[in-house]
Parts: C-alpha cells; sequence; structure tokens
C-alpha cells in the first residue's frame, strides 16, 4: 500500500490557489517543478492551463535557477513555489540564504514543504490503521537518517525499514520487515545503507533547521499534520508570500 504520497500530490489546495493566483499576475514569474504543473486548485485550474493562456510559468530544475530570474527581471515579482519532503526542502533553504544575501527585494517563496515522520505518526497513531510495516524512502533518510524513525518505532512497536527503490531494494526491505513480525522485534533497520547513514546528511538538517521552522500543516486528502510541514523561521519572513506581496 503506497502512502501517504507524493509531496505533489498532498500539497493542500489552498497553496495551489495561492500560487494560481499569483500566476495570473501579469508583473509575476512563477516558478515551480515540472510535476507540480497538473496538480489543479478548488476550481479545476491547474499551472500548466494558465501557462496556455499566456501566464508566466516556468519549470526549473534548481531552486537556484529562480536567483537567475529574479536578478535578470528586477522588473517582475518572482515566486518560487517550493514543495517536497525533505529531500528538496535543503535546497529552498540554500535559495533563501543567498537571497538573503543578495538583498533580493523582488524574490518570494510560497513554501509548501512537508514532513514525513509526523505524518507516518499521525497514521499510525490511527486506531483504523491496519499497517504492520513501514518502507520508509531511502531519498528522504538520505537527509533525515534514522532518528526520527527510532522514536516512530518506540512509540508504535512497528518495524521501519530505509530502503532504496529497485526491485531488490523493496524485496529486502519487505524481507526485513516480516523477520521482524515473525520475531516480535520491531526495529529500524537500514536496507539502503550504500547511501543512507544513520545520522543523515548533517549539513543539509543544518540548512533546514536555519531557514525553517515546524509548522502544523494540512495535507491533501489527509487533513492538517501536527507539524507536518515547513514554514520560514522570522529571520527570513521577507522572503515569505503573503496576501500583500
Amino acid at each position: 500500500i503506497h502512502g501517504p504520497g507524493c509531496p505533489v500530490c498532498v500539497t493542500a489546495t489552498e497553496r495551489i490557489d495561492q500560487a494560481l493566483a499569483m500566476g495570473l499576475r501579469p508583473d509575476v514569474i512563477l516558478c515551480s517543478y515540472g510535476d507540480m504543473l497538473r496538480v489543479p486548485g478548488s476550481d479545476g485550474r491547474d499551472l500548466l492551463g494558465l501557462r496556455a493562456v499566456g501566464a508566466d510559468v516556468r519549470v526549473i530544475y534548481s531552486p537556484l535557477d529562480v536567483l537567475d530570474l529574479a536578478r535578470a527581471n528586477p522588473q517582475c515579482q518572482v515566486v518560487f513555489f517550493a514543495v517536497g519532503f525533505e529531500t528538496t526542502a535543503p535546497a529552498t533553504a540554500l535559495l533563501a540564504h543567498q537571497a538573503q544575501w543578495l538583498g533580493l527585494a523582488n524574490l518570494k517563496l510560497l513554501v509548501a514543504h512537508v514532513r514525513v515522520a509526523p505524518v507516518l505518526d499521525q497514521l499510525l497513531a490511527d486506531p483504523a490503521c491496519a499497517v504492520d510495516g513501514v518502507l520508509a524512502a531511502g531519498h528522504v533518510c538520505t537527509v533525515m537518517g534514522q532518528p526520527e524513525y527510532e522514536e516512530l518505532v518506540r512509540r508504535h512497536q512497528v518495524p521501519i525499514v530505509v530502503t532504496g527503490f529497485t526491485a531488490n531494494d523493496l524485496l529486502n526491505g519487505v524481507l526485513s520487515c516480516v523477520e521482524q513480525l515473525e520475531t516480535g522485534t520491531p526495529a529500524v533497520r537500514n536496507s539502503y545503507q550504500q547511501v543512507v547513514d544513520k545520522g543523515g546528511n548533517g549539513s543539509a538538517q543544518a540548512l533546514i533547521d536555519a531557514v525553517f521552522e515546524p509548522v502544523d500543516t494540512p495535507w491533501r486528502g489527509l487533513g492538517l499534520v501536527r507539524a507536518g510541514g515547513y514554514r520560514l523561521r522570522p529571520e527570513f519572513a521577507a522572503l515569505a508570500l503573503t496576501p500583500e506581496s
């Protein structure tokens, strides 16, 4: 059973509506990753449709591309619709650092980053949850490591195995879960050791912590998740997109 969903499909409808509203403004260049362009807002419109009728909506491959756009278009408000799990949050944090250092007044961030451990915690705590074991996504654990998951195992007594994405990776993860269930010894196991260190990527975590703070966040289809997302810290509030931006 796949879940709780990719970061694009769980992005709250109100965030997408905010991006659509910004994209309609003639003075705005709206930037995001390509898979965000097809996700509909509350009225069925999406960013790809806006671009088809003339809105300046651009696909970027790295958040740092947004810096170049903002510097090259000082007459425009450049908005980065930042989505993703902890995997992409460090790059957005680096963008925030660079934008602040350069003093780019025409760059704003619409932050929709979400966090994996809190939503797993909330789902596993649901009495109706019938999940026997969790395969933790290797790309997220590359950044965040295992400590958050060790706390989840202690709390919910469910095995969690860090895996990669090949067939062998996934099968090894399933095998490890089954072995733990048969012996009644739930733990965090790392079946992706060629990429994931137990502590994760300290530099990436430091970037996230310096720029963002956890916040209760609505997830599309799941409702409000406690500490389920990130917002900019007060030190970076000038970059935050507000209704008045």
